[in-house]
């Protein structure tokens, strides 16, 4: 009678030589997840892992520093550039990708308010997708609440703002995220959201037009129905910009 097949199991040394960066992806792909650019993946990652990404990240920029051949043993400047961009793009300027979103604590419209709040400018910074140049300008938020709507404290505007924005982004895209999560909190029965920023994508590279910026707005709700409500904000935002 034939033996059955042996099962061979992975020990936990044996995972030790997988990257941190692979062990995640597969726990996304398993979850059928999307791990786009601007995604967050906070929830696949268990402590420890983003000093093993930062770790990772440096190892393969130095990489990069040799390949375009940048002798970083003598040039003092660069000697620790892989591990200073690594941080960068770790904690700090895709910091949006790593960490879970921040508190926001909402509270009853117990004041039945109803008239159109306009929160900004709100200074963004992010980076474009396809070259990671970056994008800084700012954003404007209109919101029309009534008494079924939640209220949120000014800072959590700036703060689930700069979550989004914390991530390599697609301006076109970013204003929907923001405008998601801001409609999915507040339950506003009106919500728009405008941002106007600078793309050194084209400022620094390519036409290297200095001038450039691009301009693009999310309207919800009573923002989409009603002209005289979408005529007040953004003649209230106009007002802001002179």
């Amino acid at each position: 009678m034939p033996k059955a097949p042996k099962i061979v199991k992975t020990s936990p040394q044996e995972d030790i030589g997988i990257p941190v960066s692979v062990k995640i992806r597969q726990k996304l792909k398993k979850a059928k997840k999307r791990f786009h650019a601007n995604d967050n993946i906070a929830p696949f990652l268990e402590p420890g892992d983003l000093e093993l990404i930062l770790e990772e990240v440096q190892l393969k920029m130095q990489d990069v520093l040799e390949s375009l051949v940048i002798d970083t043993e003598s040039d003092h400047n660069t000697q620790d550039t892989a591990r200073r961009v690594a941080k960068m793009f770790v904690r700090e300027v895709f910091a949006g990708r790593y960490s879970e979103i921040p508190a926001i604590t909402e509270f009853p419209n117990i004041s039945r308010l109803d008239e159109l709040m306009v929160i900004g400018p709100l200074t963004v910074r992010s980076a474009c997708s396809h070259h990671l140049c970056p994008i800084v300008g700012k954003i404007w938020i209109g919101v029309l609440p009534n008494e079924k709507s939640n209220l949120i404290g000014l800072s959590k505007y700036a703060r689930i703002t700069e979550w989004i924005m914390g991530r390599p982004q697609i301006q076109e895209e970013a204003v929907i995220q923001l405008a998601d999560i801001l409609e999915d909190k507040i339950k506003p029965i009106g919500l728009a959201v405008v941002m106007d920023a600078d793309h050194l994508c084209m400022q620094w590279r390519g036409v290297k037009d200095m001038d450039s910026k691009m301009l693009n707005s999310v309207m919800r709700g009573r923002f989409l129905e009603d002209t005289d409500l979408r005529r007040e904000f953004l003649s209230l935002l106009g007002s802001r910009y002179k």
